[in-house]
């Protein structure tokens, strides 16, 4: 017997974008629905930028559901209307195989680094006793290590640390020798004698954390590796390694020294909800357990130390020399790993590999999207505008431009639309190859920097807001943006006056 009707129409409803909100699935229905009556009644245009608009409203509100589901289905709506086309959609993907490529393997390459970056962070953390010290330090070694690593990497150590020292102090104060994930996040298990430590103990690896995560997107506009989008600049650019480093100076440079004195002084005024330095007695705790771990330390454990060391500088140098693409370096970083550390079973390299796939393949739904705004030349105008303005005028606007979507939406997909605009204007002879080169470095900066302000903008910052972390340190959307607000403020500010002044 075959079930009632009703009853297949709740499955359907219940399965469809899984735990999303009701209200986010009747949206997404009802701009399906609504671009099919206006591709009818306005034509191809209209519908091409409502589904732009759409698409960027799903990774405005990635917190509600991955944007993979609803941004493809958009986007395979788009192919079904002749918006544009397969063949344009593999081109698209072609162009940018070299992030791909980055996504998957140089990020599996830094999962078997992890242990040597626990290690730092770790050290770092125990050692430095001036709270300034102390977040400049985890703000320049993540702003250092995401010049040359995944962000997301990057910042997943730092919390695997915060959550590790976060453990260990309950675990002390509570007695619970093995706290599940429920008993960590209630105050209740800790005697109330301290349980003012453990609020202070949240509120400085809060502090840790935006710190750490800023670095990320410092150290990220700096180089050729520091975040997928920069790749594909220097891809249409042609810029190498160091290339790429000198071209992006002028502004990364100051951009930089911007942000570790802002680091310093919103911790030592207090200012934003950072300044809570780690109590006494939780230092006391953290570096007896840290001691213990050194004590029972193993040969084996220093050698993949070691290993991880050596790779570490090796991956250095093939980037900064160019010995191969960048893809490609990742993967010879996964042979070496996984070769003199002795791992060998599939599903471990799988394990690796399965943080970069869900983005890399979001990054597929971004080509069919910037696919569909060059069939339809939708920002062409946008790019007039900016264009129409001359020199340094024209640069500043093109780095305002970019830098306001990249605030609210994914900034790799922002890069990849100014970019193919930006080069089709060059080949135009619109600008010349100086300028074109300026402009470059606008659009870089414009999509690392502003990004800061929402967790939206920067993908370090949405892995951080919805880890098992946030929760336990009380780190919510509103905290986030608040305590990104300073740096926003003066790295956005520094920036524009460096691409105006720094640039010409």
């Amino acid at each position: 017997m075959s079930p009632p009707a009703a009853s297949l129409r709740s499955a359907a409803a219940a399965a469809f974008l899984g735990a999303a909100p009701r209200w986010y699935k009747l949206g997404l229905l009802a701009a399906l629905l609504a671009n099919l009556v206006l591709w009818r009644v306005a034509g191809p245009t209209a519908t091409a930028w409502a589904i732009v608009i759409e698409f960027i409203a799903t990774l405005a509100l990635a917190l509600q559901t991955y944007p993979l589901a609803p941004g493809g289905l958009l986007a395979i709506e788009a192919l079904l209307l002749g918006l544009a086309t397969p063949a344009e959609v593999y081109q698209e993907t072609v162009h940018g195989l070299p992030i791909l490529l980055l996504l998957l393997f140089m990020v599996s390459a830094i999962a078997f680094m992890e242990e040597l970056l626990v290690w730092l962070f770790s050290r770092v953390l125990t050692l430095t006793r001036s709270n300034v010290g102390l977040a400049l330090g985890f703000c320049a070694a993540a702003a250092l290590l995401s010049a040359f690593l995944d962000a997301l990497t990057v910042i997943a150590v730092v919390m695997t640390v915060a959550l590790g020292f976060y453990r260990i102090y309950f675990v002390a104060a509570s007695g619970l020798a093995r706290p599940d994930d429920d008993q960590l996040a209630h105050d209740m298990h800790v005697p109330a004698e301290r349980q003012a430590e453990l609020a202070q103990l949240r509120a400085a690896l809060r502090s840790l954390l935006m710190h750490a995560a800023v670095g990320t997107a410092l150290g990220g506009v700096c180089t050729l590796v520091g975040e997928p989008q920069n790749l594909l600049i220097g891809h249409v650019m042609g810029w190498d390694f160091l290339r790429f480093a000198r071209e992006v100076a002028p502004v990364s440079l100051p951009v930089l020294a911007a942000g570790l004195a802002t680091c310093a002084l919103v911790e030592r005024f207090r200012l934003f909800g950072f300044g809570a330095p780690i109590p006494p007695a939780v230092r006391a705790v953290l570096l007896q357990f840290e001691q213990r771990a050194a004590l029972h330390r193993t040969q084996q454990d220093r050698w993949r130390l070691l290993v991880q060391a050596g790779a570490a500088v090796l991956l250095v140098v093939a980037l900064a020399f160019h010995w191969a693409e960048v893809g490609l370096v990742g993967l010879g970083m996964v042979v070496l790993l996984t070769g003199l550390l002795g791992v060998s079973e599939e599903h471990r390299l799988a394990d690796a590999m399965k943080s970069a796939v869900p983005f890399t393949a979001l990054l597929v739904a971004f080509f069919a999207i910037v696919a569909l705004i060059q069939s339809q030349q939708l920002f062409a105008p946008v790019i007039a505008a900016v264009l129409a303005h001359r020199g340094a005028e024209q640069t500043a606007w093109m780095y305002l431009a970019n830098g306001a979507l990249s605030a609210i939406s994914d900034n790799v997909f922002v890069a990849t639309i100014y970019v193919k605009e930006l080069q089709r204007a060059f080949d135009a002879g619109l600008v010349d190859a100086a300028q074109y080169a300026r402009l470059a470095v606008a659009v870089n900066a414009g999509t690392n920097i502003p990004s800061v302000a929402t967790p939206n903008g920067q993908a370090a910052f949405l892995f951080l807001l919805t880890s098992a972390v946030a929760p336990l340190l009380r780190l919510s959307y509103g905290r986030m943006c608040w305590m990104a607000l300073p740096y926003f403020v003066v790295t956005t500010g520094v920036g524009l006056l460096a691409v105006v002044y720094l640039l010409h």
